[in-house]
């Protein structure tokens, strides 16, 4: 009983107070193929040592990103961060720090979370930045639903070039609020035209740059086309260190910036936590989701910080609040601007122009490759390969030879008819080794 302190009549209680007769029924809208048939193949009980021996036999099982040529990107990338980053996010005084209800007495998170957006807006070009959302894909969310609430309008255009699990974020949401959405076809080339596709019904344009396909995309006229209709260009990135080499976003005319935070100061992690930014112009600053730290100064005149803008549903009434954001991922986010701030301007560049290089030296010997094409022209550190046959096949006989080639298209738009295409990202922490055995290991699987 030390971890099921419950009996069947409490459990009996809970179900008659909730209204339903069965644990079972809690999960009726669940698909049933989700559901298991019968519990996982685990021990019923062991002691704790033994449950340690058991998941570390299992965790052991994986290859772990460091220990292989890894070339996987689509969203979520592999930098290296320094270890004084890990090390000052496990303060205490940062560890345990949670929202900050009671601003005043949270000088120290205010601060950080000050810096946090500072960084965030010069790194967008783009006037204000919140304090952070969950994840690069709830951002791109909330701006569809702030655009919304700017233009009066209901429908957004999604590019075809946005990534799959963002578009399908956004359509989620809309549906349930009854928006609608307008989804263009996967553009594996970034051609395609999507100013054709604007009009006066139109409440924002959804375009990510590098693409979900790994080209860069020139928002300049987009941009235009949008003002010229009344519609908010929603500017979208997965990748945040292409920002220390690229044309910020706010240059080019978006309106709203936001995207992933995980490649500066935050590791794989399985998938998460990870941090969404989110930068808009500072007259859309009241529609804007989450919370926002300013500055301003004391009774004494002394420097201080203030929680200047927290419309959640907690702090105002439930009809005027812009985000149901209750709580963000606070530690992420510090890991982000300890990480940025030890690199400096110039350190983001030179790591941005880094991860350019390597990626090019890669593509061009993938090109002498025979059955391989490179796609691209124009990217940053992620590029997409055609290759002979079916390439979630050619993944799984490269990763046979110890290289974690990247990631089938397949795998994230598996009704696109794109079989054949693989992602290939190359950060600062590939070596030439290791371009040399991806070279090796695809010649040898092809």
């Amino acid at each position: 009983m030390r971890y099921l302190p419950l009996s069947d009549a409490d459990r009996k209680a809970m179900l008659a107070t909730i209204g339903v007769d069965r644990i079972e029924d809690l999960y009726a809208d669940a698909p049933a193929s989700a559901l298991l048939k019968e519990p996982l193949d685990l021990p019923r009980h062991k002691s704790e040592l033994e449950v340690e021996r058991i998941f570390s036999q299992l965790s052991a099982r994986n290859t772990p990103a460091g220990r292989v040529p890894f070339f996987i990107g689509a969203g979520a990338y592999r930098h290296h961060v320094p270890a004084s980053v890990d090390h000052l996010i496990q303060r205490s005084e940062f560890l345990t720090s949670y929202t900050p209800y009671q601003p005043e007495i949270s000088q120290g998170t205010l601060q950080t979370l000050f810096e946090f957006q500072t960084q965030v807006a010069l790194l967008t070009g783009m006037d204000v930045a919140n304090a952070s959302m969950y994840d690069g894909s709830t951002a791109t969310a909330e701006a569809v639903l702030m655009a919304h609430r700017l233009t009066k309008r209901r429908k957004a255009l999604l590019s075809g070039g946005l990534h799959p699990h963002y578009a399908e974020v956004v359509q989620t949401i809309s549906r349930l609020a009854e928006d609608e959405t307008l989804a263009m076809a996967p553009d594996v080339s970034g051609a395609e035209d999507i100013i054709a596709k604007i009009d006066d019904t139109i409440s924002c344009v959804v375009v990510q740059t590098p693409d979900f396909f790994g080209n860069l995309r020139d928002l300049t006229k987009i941009a235009d086309a949008c003002h010229r209709h009344g519609a908010l260009l929603v500017a979208v990135f997965t990748e945040a260190v292409s920002l220390g080499l690229l044309t910020a976003p706010g240059a080019m005319g978006a309106d709203i910036v936001v995207g992933e935070g995980q490649s500066i100061g935050n590791a794989l992690n399985f998938g998460g936590p990870y941090v969404g930014l989110f930068a808009t112009r500072h007259d859309y600053v009241r529609q804007m989701p989450g919370r926002l730290a300013g500055e301003s100064v004391d009774a004494d005149g002394r420097r201080s910080f203030v929680l200047t803008l927290s419309t959640r549903e907690q702090h105002i009434r439930r009809d005027k609040a812009t985000s149901n954001i209750c709580t963000n991922s606070g530690l992420c986010a510090l890991a982000f601007t300890i990480h940025l701030t030890l690199l400096g301007e110039a350190g983001l560049t030179r790591l941005a122009k880094l991860n350019h290089a390597n990626a090019v030296a890669l593509a061009e010997m993938l090109e002498r490759v025979p059955n391989v094409d490179v796609l691209n022209r124009n990217f940053f550190n992620e590029f997409t390969l055609r290759v002979k046959g079916d390439a979630a096949a050619l993944v799984e006989r490269m990763a046979a030879k110890g290289v974690l080639a990247g990631v089938p298209v397949s795998r994230l738009l598996p009704k696109a008819g794109l079989d054949d295409l693989l992602l290939v990202a190359s950060s600062e922490t590939n070596t030439p080794e290791d371009r040399a055995a991806f070279v090796a290991a695809l010649e040898g699987s092809l």
